[in-house]
């Protein structure tokens, strides 16, 4: 049950830093603040080394990971394009990543206690990308 768990628990992580990173990616040509621009970046940075240690504990199960839902990518995608072109501005792209690191919390937690047998070090990883999300929404609300 343990392996189990931890493999569960893994994969989300893995999905969640991954759509966190193409979120960053959607919306980082949009931004002109430079100091908006420099902490959506550092986010980025920390997200990518930590799936890189996803990466790293996932291989020692043999196992491939988890790419974000499709339709959630698609679905993402549409509502930032949308709403920039209907307000292309800092604070929309900080009103849209906030909605994300929100998602992204609630799920986390969610897998966090649906999958409470997983080691402990995944669960570490878990909540730090929790934490890192909820940095990144601390961060934004100058931007709102």
């Amino acid at each position: 049950m343990i392996e189990q768990d931890t493999i569960k628990l893994l994969r989300e992580c893995d999905a969640g830093v991954k759509m966190g990173v193409k979120s960053i990616d959607d919306v980082f040509d949009y931004v002109e603040n430079k100091q908006l621009k420099g902490e959506l970046n550092d986010c980025k940075d920390e997200h990518q080394k930590l799936e890189r240690e996803i990466e790293q504990e996932l291989d020692r199960y043999h196992d491939d990971g988890k790419e974000p839902n499709p339709i959630a990518n698609v679905m993402s995608w549409m509502k930032t394009n949308v709403k920039l072109v209907v307000n292309e501005s800092d604070q929309t792209i900080a009103d849209l990543m906030t909605d994300g690191c929100d998602m992204g919390i609630k799920s986390l937690n969610k897998y966090l206690n649906k999958y409470a047998a997983a080691d402990e070090k995944s669960k570490d990883i878990c909540k730090r990308l929790i934490k890192l999300e909820e940095k990144l929404r601390t961060q934004l609300q100058e931007y709102l």
